[in-house]
């Protein structure tokens, strides 16, 4: 599986890495760790020559370290620098749908320096493959949050689930424990559409329970092909603001990571996906996959 871990010398870069190691990959992980100059610093007028040197010095620093930081994870794979606009260059090098894009969801603050999380907005409504924002130090995946929505973007998110990550994981001492997958469906609350203003009561309360029995079910289908295939998995059926309700719950579920689709279906009553996924990445206390 090609990676692609775009650092820049904070602590956010480096995490990056530690979650490829960590994460419970089906197939090893070929890593590319880019780290990228960012030619508009670089062309600024008042940019001087001394200020040039320790950039450099600083992103030849960022390089080695990085280049020891693959070496200790036991990664396979290569560091390299590129010199362009910052998150254009990184969705160049980007792998393609079957691989992942690993960012920080910070970066470091000072003008000179590369800000992951100044890029990764950007990344994750234009990258073509997977793009896996990383918001702490990298633990053992042991908690997902799924959110879906029964659109063809939350299949892909199950899928990826299902073909990318082993179901279990190890305890210690040979011993194994299932991933625990939290299958979350929210119906979002919507204002009346024109033609529903005057419509009994009764009418409107049969709808939302239609709603909401169709949310279960999607829930409940994708935890049962979880379950088949290792995971342990409960499907949770909320009402709500989704964003606000799929980072609550993979609170209480003191999730690890949360994994999402890019785009939701566009009915005006159904759970949009594409239209919280960037407020879920900018929110969440945990990890956030976004899968295409």
């Amino acid at each position: 599986m090609k990676v692609l871990v775009a650092t820049d010398g904070s602590k956010y870069g480096r995490w990056g890495l530690n979650w490829v190691a960590k994460l419970p990959l089906v197939k090893l992980p070929n890593v590319t760790a880019l780290h990228v100059l960012d030619s508009a610093w670089l062309r600024l007028p008042f940019r001087t020559k001394l200020e040039a040197q320790r950039v450099e010095a600083r992103a030849a620093k960022t390089l080695r370290k990085t280049t020891q930081q693959l070496a200790s994870l036991k990664l396979t794979g290569t560091v390299r620098e590129e010199q362009g606009a910052v998150a254009p260059t990184i969705l160049k090098r980007a792998p393609n749908r079957d691989g992942l894009l690993v960012v920080g969801s910070r970066g470091l603050d000072a003008m000179d320096r590369f800000m992951l999380g100044s890029v990764s907005t950007k990344l994750i409504q234009y990258a073509t493959c997977p793009v896996l924002v990383v918001k702490g130090e990298a633990v053992p995946l042991r908690r997902i949050a799924l959110a879906t929505d029964g659109s063809p973007a939350s299949a892909k998110a199950l899928e990826f689930v299902l073909s990318t990550f082993q179901p279990d994981r190890s305890t210690g001492k040979g011993r194994r424990a299932p991933i625990h997958v939290s299958v979350i469906h929210v119906t979002a609350r919507r204002p009346l559409a024109p033609f529903e203003v005057g419509i009994t009561i009764p009418w409107i309360k049969q709808r939302k329970l239609k709603e909401k029995e169709t949310g279960q079910k999607l829930a409940e289908r994708s935890a049962r092909e979880l379950i088949d295939a290792g995971f342990a998995a409960e499907p949770l059926h909320r009402q709500g603001n989704p964003a606000e309700r799929i980072m609550q719950v993979a609170s209480q579920q003191h999730a690890d990571l949360i994994v999402m689709g890019a785009k939701g279906l566009g009915a005006i009553d159904r759970f949009l996906l594409g239209s919280v996924s960037t407020r879920v990445v900018q929110h969440a206390h945990c990890a956030v996959l976004v899968v295409r």
